[in-house]
């Protein structure tokens, strides 16, 4: 279970909020963060997070899996 501490930050006078809000919810819900995505676990609005540049290293994308038939 997270706590308020884990979403908000002070420093000095003002309150931070550490999380992104759902622009659709308000700024009263939380969007959880994934490796790849942000998520509003309310309405399920869902921004997906930019690739690095293209100087970077590619990934082999994987094949996928053979299946094996069961006899």
């Amino acid at each position: 279970m997270t706590n308020a501490s884990d979403y908000y930050k002070i420093e000095g006078d003002k309150l931070i909020r550490t999380h992104r809000s759902c622009p659709k919810c308000g700024p009263s819900v939380f969007m959880a963060e994934h490796y790849d995505r942000f998520t509003c676990g309310r309405c399920k609005y869902t921004i997906f997070k930019r690739k690095k540049g293209k100087g970077t290293t590619r990934q082999r994308k994987r094949s996928p899996r053979k299946r094996k038939k069961s006899t």
